[in-house]
């Protein structure tokens, strides 16, 4: 090769790895800038009254099906499981996160499904009024028995570090109980500046606390589980668009991401599950709609 165009040929190069080292510099600043944001977004947290103000930031948005009548929701094992309610129509789900089920187990009519929570190898499913819970196969989703449950089946999340069921009826109380027969453990009112807050709705434990969608809201709360406690008030307004809602189409469907500070949060005839975190309200930042 003659020598000038050696040169050149050297220069082309160093010229190509150096915008690729910029590219991937430039990557690697953005990545480090979103992860910077966030903590800094989480550290300037408002509070009002001991209570944080929170809202959603969008980090990811995932197909739903726009039919489902979502009741519970919940990641375990790396799986998605989905309960939906109506009698007739009424479901259990589960299959990997953003996309579409695996596996999926119908309940006979009159059965209306509720909240579900994952405890090892078993499911349990609620059931609104008809006095019954479902032990499942968390694998299979195949029908274990069914318990009686005097209550009305609401919300219902396991509490590992207390190795408990927390359960929700749609009042401001929260019962405890035990994750094989689901007798009752206790229960505790959840309050908010010394008021009830109620319709507490599908519920989800992470450590110590409870997140609670507040039926016909676009309202979280974070409760303390030892004392009742509203310890966050977190804002999911803006998720859907206008034209995306139908009736009926409430936030319901809270799911905390293993391993991370995500959580996925949809609704009943919701055609999007979003993937988000918690930040301090008031505080801007790009998100994907």
């Amino acid at each position: 090769m003659p020598e000038r165009l050696l040169f050149a040929a050297v220069a082309a190069i160093s010229g190509a790895l150096l915008v690729s080292c910029a590219a991937e510099g430039a990557r690697e600043h953005a990545a480090a800038d979103a992860v910077a944001g966030t903590r800094a977004a989480k550290a300037e947290s408002v509070s009002v009254d001991g209570v944080e103000q929170l809202r959603v930031m969008v980090l990811e948005v995932l197909p739903h099906d726009p039919r489902a009548f979502t009741q519970g929701l919940e990641v375990a094992g790396g799986t998605l499981y989905e309960s939906t309610g109506l009698a007739g129509r009424s479901s259990v789900r589960a299959g990997p996160i953003g996309r579409r089920p695996t596996r999926q187990k119908a309940l006979p009519a009159p059965l209306f499904g509720e909240g579900i929570t994952v405890v090892g190898r078993k499911l349990w499913q609620l059931t609104w009024r008809n006095r019954i819970a479902i032990e499942r196969d968390a694998r299979t989703l195949s029908e274990v028995r069914r318990v009686p449950y005097p209550d009305e089946g609401w919300g219902v999340c396991h509490q590992r570090s207390s190795n408990r069921l927390v359960t929700s009826d749609g009042s401001s109380r929260l019962t405890y109980r035990d994750p094989r027969t689901l007798a009752r453990r206790g229960d505790v009112n959840v309050t908010q500046g010394g008021r009830p807050v109620t319709k507490l709705n599908e519920l989800e434990c992470v450590g110590e606390a409870v997140y609670a969608n507040v039926l016909f809201t676009d309202r979280i709360v974070r409760i303390d589980s030892a004392t009742g406690a509203v310890t966050a008030s977190i804002d999911a307004s803006g998720l859907l668009r206008k034209d995306e809602r139908v009736y009926g189409s409430v936030l319901n469907g809270i799911a905390a991401v293993p391993g991370t500070d995500q959580f996925l949060v949809t609704g009943k005839l919701w055609p999007k599950t979003f993937r988000v975190v918690f930040v301090a309200a008031g505080r801007t930042g790009d998100s994907k709609g």
